[in-house]
């Protein structure tokens, strides 16, 4: 077999696994003058992963395989190539990489896969290339890719505050048992925060500042390990404009409901549709509803919270 010129140069490597994450409250503010909202977040780290492999290379190059995996840009805008810019920058390496994604996040579906890809390879490139950088320092350049990347590098259930990256961790008891009704479309970020501006605009609520009090009742939840009340409290500011960009997701929400989920939210700015089940088994029998009513052209059951990024493999 003849090799690539990206892969002759290849002599070691290191893998990094990295979850998604589901939005177990998100409360918008007005829009302030730097373009950006500030946020009240309760971010849960859940088993559904990203994993990234990086490669000792010539040059800096990624590749992507799974699920989605043509929608993922490989140029320079992929987060996961910036994320090795930044780790070569903040180190003083001029190195090569080959970082490889293996996606089980969906694209573009408010559930942080390109977050999860930075993350991953912030920690990859730092342990492939020796940098020695601390978690302070990963931390600040997570929150120099994207609000949800510091979220990701850290894991398990957190508030996050102003644009997402201000993190606290919440105790909590027990796990969490959840299907995902996954669009094959995407959302734009960018797009479902314009509708809700839109949406406000002329409204008698035009969206306060985000209060952590709101989330009381879900943090007591959690701190009790009960599902039916977390169910109860699943908040999304988010919700009606992406349902305003994207009507059909009125049918998983339905279905889910229809078929006893202890709470039901659009993740982030969706379109993926989280549901809340009593058990690991009720969690399947919500997925089977997705499956079919035909709601979702991809279904996924997974568990909360889970670590956040970590390395899984080195080799030579």
């Amino acid at each position: 077999m003849t090799l690539s010129p990206v892969e002759v140069a290849i002599t070691r490597e290191v893998r990094v696994r990295a979850p998604g994450k589901v939005n177990l409250s998100l409360h918008v503010g007005p829009v302030s003058p730097d373009g950006y909202h500030p946020l009240t977040t309760v971010f849960q780290a859940v088993s559904v992963f990203e994993e990234v492999v990086a490669r000792t290379c010539d040059e800096r190059v990624v590749t992507v395989s799974g699920p989605q995996a043509e929608l993922v840009p490989t140029d320079a805008s992929n987060l996961a190539l910036r994320a090795a810019e930044l780790v070569a920058q903040a180190a003083g390496i001029d190195e090569g990489v080959h970082l490889h994604i293996d996606k089980g996040v969906p694209v573009a579906g408010g559930m942080a896969g390109g977050s999860a890809d930075a993350a991953a390879a912030l920690l990859a490139c730092d342990a492939l290339w020796g940098a020695g950088l601390s978690r302070a320092q990963l931390l600040e350049l997570a929150a120099q890719l994207g609000s949800d990347v510091p979220f990701v590098l850290q894991g398990h259930t957190a508030v996050g505050q102003g644009r997402g990256d201000l993190l606290t961790p919440v105790l909590g008891r027990g796990e969490f048992h959840w299907a995902f009704a996954v669009q094959g479309r995407g959302l734009s970020a960018g797009a479902v925060y314009g509708e809700l501006d839109a949406l406000r605009d002329g409204a008698a609520d035009l969206g306060l500042p985000p209060d952590l009090d709101d989330d009381v009742p879900l943090l007591q939840a959690l701190r009790a390990g009960d599902p039916r009340a977390l169910g109860a409290a699943l908040h999304n500011d988010l919700q009606d404009a992406a349902l305003s960009l994207d009507p059909r997701l009125a049918e998983p929400l339905g279905v889910a409901r229809d078929a006893g989920a202890l709470g039901v939210v659009v993740s982030g700015s969706g379109p993926t549709v989280a549901a809340l089940g009593r058990s690991r088994q009720h969690a399947l029998v919500l997925a089977a509803a997705f499956t079919a009513s035909g709601a979702a052209d991809r279904v996924l059951t997974a568990t909360g919270p889970v670590a956040g990024a970590r390395v899984v493999s080195t080799s030579d």
